[in-house]
């Protein structure tokens, strides 16, 4: 469990780290169900630029700009996760708060892809199968929750280290 309260910035980089995590992961997810299946991931790509109405911002590279509005959308995330496993460290064991982050992301994907996407443009929802989708998500998930543990054990090994050299 934390040792203590983090500050905004440090739950702030935190929440940048597990996001890139987890977006990193729907990335390299998506790309290798399309190797796979044939497909082509700079359409889904391209998708998102669409979905997010910037096309016009960088109209000469929809896929690029569509990876950089799922990273800016990633690390948002990763702040809001960040935040929940710092509320969560105080009364969850870790495996709970494992159980905890999917199923908000299972939340998000279901938000995503039955709300939001068919409102904003219908096309992007067929692009991918729905469970690829929520695999993709649930993936997000265990890479930013891994972070987030790996960040909050090395918050806590100091102060270990400090008891051991005062024992010794």
């Amino acid at each position: 469990m934390a040792t203590g309260r983090l500050s905004i910035s440090e739950l702030i980089i935190r929440g940048v780290l597990a996001g890139a995590a987890g977006g990193v992961a729907e990335i390299v997810w998506v790309s290798l169900f399309a190797t796979i299946t044939g497909g082509n991931a700079a359409t889904l790509a391209r998708g998102v630029t669409t979905a997010a109405g910037v096309t016009a911002l960088l109209p000469a590279a929809p896929v690029t700009m569509g990876i950089a509005v799922h990273m800016a959308l990633a690390v948002v995330l990763g702040i809001a996760l960040a935040c929940l496993w710092q509320a969560l460290a105080r009364t969850l064991d870790l495996r709970s708060r494992y159980g905890v982050v999917l199923v908000a992301l299972t939340a998000v994907w279901a938000i995503n892809f039955f709300v939001i996407l068919p409102a904003v443009n219908p096309a992007f929802v067929a692009l991918i199968p729905y469970p690829v989708s929520l695999l993709s998500k649930l993936l997000f998930g265990l890479a930013a929750a891994e972070t987030l543990r790996r960040g909050a054990a090395v918050q806590e090994v100091p102060a270990a280290v400090r008891v051991m050299r005062k024992q010794g």
